[in-house]
């Protein structure tokens, strides 16, 4: 085996190195919440229900790994997304240029089940910008052209434009959709997603998505502009803080003015709760005064239900949470506190909603917060619903014959993969009108050295990525989101230096945390793994807008003989915007991420 070194993630103003090791062989409005209905199971042995949300039809269950087994329904469901100019004015404060998917923010929800084909055209009437959408956290399973990322998976869609997503729904549960062009979604391009399947506690309703994001007075694309100035200083200066949060596209500002969102209960009955942040800049810790939340999700993956009073959500993240409507009825605030302690935002700011008993008047509440937790610390104590731990002996192996840097090794083996990435270094930065998948399809492999691209081993063999923080970085934590993967959360922690030694035993090959997005700590480590399976080119990057702008991310190349793609429909996109390029000059003033 020979020492790879990789050319990895980055920002601006950090230092980074990334280094491969071969492992030895395996050992606007407030949008109506509404209930969703779940299908009915096609069997007698199964009737998916209030009291019996754990089965799915045909056999299905929420204890299968939807990795290795999912179902293949005969369902089409066909959405059609325009995005334009407008002005958006959601908490009262006064009008501000946005853009909008079908003229409401957030955008449309996507709904669709467990083993549908999802088919959406997405049409680009901006005035001015290209656009792409990104389906967050699905796996895109042998569909890499529908990722949605300009630049890798696709050229961007030009002005005039319309481009159609085609995948099949091979998990279940809560995500959202985004731009993935530069910082277009935090002015807006946005929307949740729901995909229909079993799930692991009972509930009687379901309130649907719950974004939590943001709002700056400015646009999106001024805020980047002047985070990407601030971040090349030395030290680096913090960018703007928001100016409010927003609950489902809704909040009073600091004058009173806006409104609070509401949402009705019925005492007695259970409630799931679809929590997503959709923010550009700011994890949040979220409660319902009075009431605690069973979490029965994390990102796409089913897990054991925990009970908190308080949970942390990370950029990126989501999590499905069931409540009681058990308490003295009445009105309470639900609450998203920006999390101070995971860094870039120094400015304290909370959105709030109303949670209302049925038959009890409508009244701003005079309930109670919780104690925050002062941590950034991300629970692990998220088991998946099905048992499947991690191989460790190749790990062990290969770190034990790194330096104590993590930066040499040369094993006699071939197969499993172990990664070493420092957060910083050389900055990603990809070409719009010569996306990845491109250079995959023309059977080139000379990819530009600032495309950052790691090559997987061969298929089912395993990824492990040690990610830490440089010494002298900020204290700040980076949520770390994987595209075409979900992968698992070995360990993590603050404020040390990953130890091939004694950091060993802090790590969880049993039953580790499984998820899409997950935050690197301020100051410490992450080590994460997943297996090669899902022949693509896959973004890894660090999803604080402002960061993945200023080049915080890699690539991978996975299987490319296996990738498959609607040549004829990529070349036209690809077409359409180097058509647009030429008669009006764009100017990319960041990453294109």
């Amino acid at each position: 085996m020979k020492f790879q070194a990789l050319t990895c993630l980055c920002l601006v103003s950090y230092a980074s190195k990334s280094y491969g090791y071969a492992l030895p062989a395996p050992l606007v409005a407030p949008l109506a919440i509404n209930p969703l209905q779940g299908p009915q199971a096609d069997n007698s042995s199964c009737v998916y229900g209030p009291n019996n949300r754990q089965c799915w039809a045909s056999g299905y269950s929420v204890d299968a790994d939807f990795d290795q087994n999912y179902p293949i329904t005969n369902g089409t469901v066909v959405y059609n997304l325009t995005i334009t100019n407008s002005t958006c004015n959601p908490d009262g404060n006064g009008p501000r240029p946005c853009m909008l998917i079908n003229n409401q923010y957030p955008g449309p929800t996507i709904r669709a089940s467990w083993g549908d084909r999802l088919i959406i055209n997405v049409h680009n009437q901006l005035q001015n910008n290209g656009t792409s959408i990104h389906w967050h956290g699905v796996r895109q399973l042998n569909s890499t052209e529908s990722d949605g990322v300009g630049g890798i998976t696709e050229c961007p869609i030009a002005p005039g434009d319309s481009k159609t997503y085609s995948f099949r729904v091979t998990q279940f549960g809560t995500s959202w959709y985004h731009s993935h062009f530069s910082s277009q979604y935090g002015d807006g391009v946005i929307g949740p997603m729901i995909f229909e399947g079993p799930a692991s506690a009972n509930y009687d309703e379901d309130l649907g998505p719950y974004m939590l994001n943001e709002w700056y007075y400015q646009t999106a694309s001024q805020i980047n502009s002047i985070a990407m100035k601030l971040l090349q200083t030395n030290p680096p200066s913090l960018p703007p803080p928001a100016d409010n949060i927003l609950i489902n596209g809704t909040n009073i500002n600091h004058n009173g003015a806006g409104n609070y969102g509401r949402v009705s209960m019925q005492a007695g009955k259970r409630y799931r709760l679809r929590l997503i942040n959709s923010a550009v800049d700011n994890h949040y810790h979220v409660s319902l005064d009075n009431h605690n939340m069973t979490i029965i999700a994390s990102d796409f993956i089913p897990i054991n239900p925990i009970t908190v009073t308080t949970l942390l959500i990370a950029i990126g993240q989501r999590y499905d949470v069931v409540i009681h409507a058990n308490q003295r009825p009445g009105n309470y605030w639900f609450r998203a506190s920006v999390a101070q302690e995971c860094g870039f935002d120094n400015k304290q700011l909370e959105g709030r909603s109303i949670f209302t008993y049925n038959n009890i008047t409508f009244a701003e509440p005079n309930t109670t917060a919780y104690t925050w937790p002062r941590t950034c610390d991300e629970s692990m104590r998220l088991e998946p619903t099905w048992y499947q731990p991690v191989p460790s002996d190749s790990f062990i192996q290969t770190i034990q014959q790194m330096d104590v840097n993590l930066t040499s090794v040369n094993p006699p083996f071939n197969g499993d993969m172990v990664n070493a990435w420092t957060l910083g270094g050389s900055p990603l930065n990809i070409e719009w009108d010569r996306p990845t998948l491109q250079y995959i399809l023309d059977n080139n492999s000379s990819y530009p050295p600032r495309y950052n691209v790691h090559t997987t081993r061969s298929r089912n063999a395993w990824n492990y990525w040690i990610i830490q923080q440089g010494p002298g970085a900020p204290p700040a934590a980076h949520p770390i989101h994987l595209h075409g993967h979900d992968f698992f959360v070995l360990g993590r922690q603050d404020n040390s230096t990953f130890d091939r030694t004694s950091s060993v035993s802090l790590l969880n090959f049993n039953t580790p945390p499984r998820r899409d997005t997950a935050t690197v700590p301020s100051r410490g480590w992450m080590v994460i793994a997943f297996p090669t399976n899902n022949p693509g080119a896959w973004l890894m990057h660090c999803h604080i807008a402002w960061h993945v702008a200023g080049g915080l991310g890699s690539q991978f190349i996975e299987l490319p003989g296996e990738i498959t793609v609607n040549r004829d429909a990529f070349d036209q996109t690809c077409k359409n915007w180097k058509e647009y390029v030429a008669k009006d000059a764009v100017q990319k003033e960041d990453s294109g991420l």
